[in-house]
């Protein structure tokens, strides 16, 4: 078994000495770095080089700059995906985004670990286990999502949340660790406004 199937199965494997992975990381790096060097209007190639990172992107996908992540072949995204700037995704797993993902500034998303055990560590040792994050999500600024973590459909993960387990559909979830707040109501729905107050709502 390569190490590369080994770290598609969530097996501990080798990523620091094999050289076909090394060689990976290189080619993803190198891409990367390529479109961080894009001025911020050069938006046809910044899709365009966006689409040879990324395995898999939907419609109108938005990624500011710096963006960096560790293969790109792991990666997956839906239509109108939008991420601010300062992201890292450590993709040595599967990283798979539904539609209409927001994410804030400064976020990572970051499959691998590495073992308690110090030496199978120093062998250069880790795993990775995949991240899953659903449709109309909208993610914080400062977050963490940690490996194996699914966050469902229609959920809110505050600012500055450290995500070690799985968020339910529908959900407000914040803090470090990361826990439910509540759930999202009709209320939330109707707390923005999108027309001025009336002189009579303002007195009441």
């Amino acid at each position: 078994m390569t190490e590369r199937e080994k770290m598609a199965r969530g097996l501990l494997y080798d990523a620091n000495n094999d050289q076909s992975l090394c060689h990976d990381r290189l080619v993803c790096k190198d891409l990367c770095f390529a479109y961080n060097q894009l001025t911020p209007s050069q938006t046809s190639k910044r899709e365009e080089l966006l689409r040879k990172i990324i395995s898999k992107a939907g419609s109108n996908p938005w990624v500011e700059q710096p963006f960096w992540c560790d293969y790109g072949y792991n990666i997956e995204v839906g239509d109108n995906f939008y991420v601010n700037h300062n992201c890292v995704i450590l993709d040595g797993a599967k990283v798979t985004f539904g539609d209409n993902v927001f994410i804030a500034p400064n976020c990572g998303f970051y499959t691998a670990g590495h073992p308690i055990d110090y030496e199978q560590r120093n062998q250069g040792l880790e795993y990775a286990y995949p991240i899953t994050v659903g449709s109309n999500v909208w993610i914080g600024g400062n977050c963490v999502i940690l490996p194996g973590v699914t966050i469902g459909d229609n959920c809110v993960i505050g600012a500055g949340s450290v995500v070690n387990r799985d968020i339910p559909s529908g959900s407000i979830a914040v803090g470090n660790p990361c826990r439910v707040l509540r759930k999202i109501t009709e209320a939330d729905r109707q707390k923005y406004r999108t027309s001025p107050m009336t002189d009579t709502e303002r007195s009441n």
